[in-house]
């Protein structure tokens, strides 16, 4: 299931307050669409790591009361009031000990005297068996306790996420032209870093600072890997020698087009980003030029990127023009 559908069910199964087991290989963003949700839906979110706990860790610690009574004294970390989402992250990386204490909160909402208030909801998260990360087998009783969703990567949807969050141009135009290397994760290989959406942002930070290239390279081949690094790093330095974007559009027709395709393609991913409405007039002078396929990329992510350029003479005339490449 891609992000937005899980977002979209998430906020219908709280509503109803169905416990909820998020399932998805290491990286791919599992924690963060559960924190996006509770912001979208005004919810506090109470993090978890069911790892770190021990089993006596949920229950508490007992004490005497005024009768002379034992009782419980629960965690603080578990809420008393209000709503929100209890969120129990990496649940099933947990002992099994540790997973046994949570059956009777998952499914009837208390755990000895705790109660948990009507309004908080439990959400809970994992990597797969198959992933070889460290994980136990959920018992079964427990998974039965759940609705589980598989969470999947979508090109599209991250690549809107990297625009609105302003991650390097460089790590989204090369996402778009290798999208297989969003995410590539393979858990026969022993590879200690690969290819994720988690990763790519790692390299998004690194590319913000300033550093000699070599140790650019190294640094990324320590996040994503280093077959992933060495495409990403030639990406780079073909993208860091093609003319500045205000030397294209000052000079639409006297810019040679480059004939390398993934020249020409990091070369569109450029100039979209680069251009404003008031550019329209010399990027579809420029688009006309490229072959019918970069030219529909040019122009599709320059509006991607500043959507009022469909509003100019020019967008027409080329829409006009590339009618048939684009039905």
């Amino acid at each position: 299931m891609k992000p937005t559908h899980i977002s979209t069910a998430l906020a219908q199964l709280i509503e109803i307050r169905q416990p909820t087991f998020i399932w998805g290989p290491p990286g791919i963003g599992k924690s963060q669409v559960v924190r996006q949700t509770a912001e979208r839906m005004g919810l506090e979110l109470t993090d978890i790591r069911a790892i770190l706990l021990d089993p006596v860790d949920l229950r508490g610690i007992p004490k005497i009361d005024d009768n002379g009574t034992p009782t419980w004294c629960a965690p603080s970390f578990l809420p008393r009031s209000g709503e929100g989402i209890l969120f129990l992250d990496e649940l099933n990386s947990a002992p099994p000990l540790v997973q046994a204490a949570c059956y009777q909160l998952v499914l009837d909402r208390k755990l000895g005297e705790y109660t948990l208030p009507d309004g908080w909801s439990i959400l809970a998260a994992g990597n797969r068996e198959q992933d070889r990360a460290v994980t136990h087998r959920m018992p079964s009783a427990l998974a039965n306790r759940f609705v589980h969703i598989d969470f999947s990567v979508d090109q599209e949807e991250w690549l809107n996420w990297a625009m609105e969050n302003k991650l390097a141009p460089e790590v989204i135009s090369f996402i778009r032209f290798r999208p297989k290397l969003l995410h590539d994760f393979d858990p026969a290989r022993a590879d200690k870093a690969f290819p994720s959406p988690r990763s790519w942002e790692f390299v998004s930070g690194i590319m913000g600072s300033e550093m000699d290239f070599s140790l650019l390279s190294e640094l990324v081949a320590g996040t994503v890997g280093k077959g992933a690094a060495a495409e990403f790093c030639g990406y780079v330095k073909i993208r860091h020698q093609l003319p500045h974007p205000d030397t294209i559009l000052s000079n639409p027709t006297g810019v040679e087009i480059p004939t390398d395709p993934a020249v020409i393609f990091a070369l569109c991913e450029m100039l979209a980003v680069a251009a404003g409405s008031r550019h329209a007039d010399a990027l579809i002078t420029f688009a006309s030029r490229l072959p019918d396929e970069f030219s529909v990329l040019l122009i599709r992510e320059a509006v991607r990127e500043n959507n009022s350029l469909v509003e100019t003479t020019g967008f027409a005339r080329w829409a006009e023009a590339h009618a048939d490449v684009l039905v």
